[in-house]
């Protein structure tokens, strides 16, 4: 059976948590809740950067069924 940790659940919907964050962002910009907004892409930011951290040192990858983040430029 998988890991079924926090954790473990976090890194293999990173994508789609990544993309929730987003939607909750432009939701509350629309708003008129900036500072909120970006309170959301701030936590989206460190969950990037932590996954590509984990990446970096081998951990987590294609190979064990890790899905990608759907991480978008701006």
């Amino acid at each position: 059976m998988p890991d079924e940790s926090v954790g473990a659940l976090a890194e293999l919907y990173l994508g789609n948590i990544l993309y929730a964050l987003e939607l909750a962002a432009l939701s509350l910009e629309s708003q008129g809740k900036v500072e909120d907004a970006a309170f959301y892409r701030g936590i989206a930011r460190k969950l990037a950067e932590a996954h590509g951290k984990s990446r970096e040192s081998g951990i987590g990858n294609r190979e064990s069924g890790e899905l990608g983040t759907g991480n978008r430029e701006r």
